[in-house]
């Protein structure tokens, strides 16, 4: 296990040095190969003998909890781990191929590197996003593709609201992506009968302010939200949608009626990342945010999507907009 430990020290450290934010092993039969996802593009790292994969692999699954002995079918772990001073938590996942396993780990640093004013492009954008907060009961979506930055939004959010005012908060999350002082943080385990559903209910009786339910996954986990909200709280969450139109027709497939959209939904942010460049070397990524609301929120519901006033901005404009103001490249700007 010493030579695991070492091989996963050295891998976490040069992650952490590349800023990346995932590791990805592909494993072929003879060797594997290791790419790092960094500014949102996979880059080649380094090659490895198959036989030093197999020994980190088994190593990564006994420190998360996983079964070394089941190759079959996909695991899932989390562990803590410290990395050039820092504590990290990385979410360990696998994947059975064709004789073989694949092996992914996020990288989610405990400790916030960037300030929630350095998480959004447009300082007006996340004033607006604050404005929505201050609503008492209801729901508040943030939304957007896998690595978007919806949970460190969601975060940073949470943080900056206990920081202004004291509310009872509770979170519902599988994994803990991050451990924040002043909330309680429910971790959700269906093997041990802690579903979404079932922890929803129980924080429902700590007489909550704000409930944060990590992902809105499916239909139950939905209408437990709106639920939820429809009795007095505010409900942060996220969901897997494309852009800020796409959220309201998931909610809709998911079985949601327009009426308890209109009753519930206070507003939707769409997040997508774009890398930030200066005198064209890239320094980090910032979100750009798709906002629906109001008479704009309305409209979508209705199934009048086409009726967006001009005070909408797409991620296309915005795009256009961080073109124009000198934050982005023309490549990233096309891409």
């Amino acid at each position: 296990m010493n030579s695991a430990s070492n091989l996963s020290d050295r891998l976490l450290n040069a992650s952490i040095e590349a800023k990346a934010s995932d590791i990805h092993f592909y494993p072929y039969h003879d060797h594997t190969d290791i790419f790092f996802r960094i500014q949102g593009k996979r880059l080649h790292y380094k090659k490895i003998r198959s036989e030093q994969y197999q020994v980190l692999l088994t190593y990564y699954k006994f420190i998360s909890g996983m079964d070394i002995g089941e190759s079959r079918k996909p695991q899932n772990g989390t562990i803590q781990q410290k990395a050039a001073s820092r504590l990290f938590s990385l979410r360990i996942s696998t994947l059975p191929l064709n004789n073989l396993e694949s092996m992914a780990i996020r990288i989610l640093p405990q400790d916030s590197s960037l300030t929630l004013e350095q998480l959004f492009l447009f300082p007006n954008q996340l004033k607006k996003l604050k404005q929505w907060t201050s609503n008492r009961a209801g729901i508040i979506l943030l939304t957007g593709p896998t690595g978007s930055g919806k949970t460190t939004a969601l975060y940073a959010l949470l943080e900056s609201i206990l920081k202004e005012k004291s509310y009872q908060t509770i979170t519902l999350e599988d994994p803990i992506e991050k451990d924040m002082e002043n909330i309680l943080q429910v971790q959700v385990n269906e093997k041990a009968g802690i579903t979404y559903q079932t922890g929803l209910k129980a924080a429902l009786r700590h007489d909550p302010d704000i409930i944060m339910v990590g992902e809105i996954r499916d239909k139950h986990i939905a209408e437990f939200a709106f639920e939820a909200s429809l009795t007095g709280h505010l409900v942060l969450s996220t969901l897997h949608a494309k852009n800020a139109a796409g959220t309201v027709h998931r909610l809709l497939d998911m079985g949601i009626e327009r009426s308890d959209l209109r009753q519930s939904l206070i507003a939707v942010a769409a997040l997508q990342l774009l890398p930030i460049e200066l005198d064209n070397i890239p320094t980090r990524r910032a979100a750009i945010l798709e906002l629906l609301d109001g008479s704009t929120l309305e409209n979508v519901i209705a199934g009048k999507e086409d009726r967006k006033p001009q005070t909408f901005h797409s991620f296309e404009y915005l795009r256009k907009k961080a073109f124009a103001y000198g934050y982005i490249s023309e490549e990233n700007y096309f891409s």
